[in-house]
């Protein structure tokens, strides 16, 4: 889910460091929706005419300390 669209943000972080550089910005496929302040501000205001789920909030940074990456697994570990 969303893959797509970090692989943009990696593909374009360069490019995008130079318009975006320390904002929050929503990606959704292939696009840049919107530059916020803050990953609250980003969350708000996208989710107003998008769905949950369907858009990625990246900060934009130089590097990697800022990628978040998250894994679900049905996996079930008994000692």
């Amino acid at each position: 889910m969303l893959e797509k669209e970090f692989k943009f943000y990696l593909d374009n972080q360069s490019a995008l460091l130079e318009t975006y550089g320390g904002s929050f910005i929503v990606i959704k496929g292939n696009e840049v929706l919107g530059s916020y302040n803050s990953e609250i501000e980003a969350l708000t205001e996208s989710r107003k005419s998008n769905e949950v789920g369907t858009f990625l909030i990246q900060k934009c940074s130089p590097g990697d300390e800022d990628y978040t990456e998250t894994y679900h697994s049905r996996v079930v570990i008994n000692d």
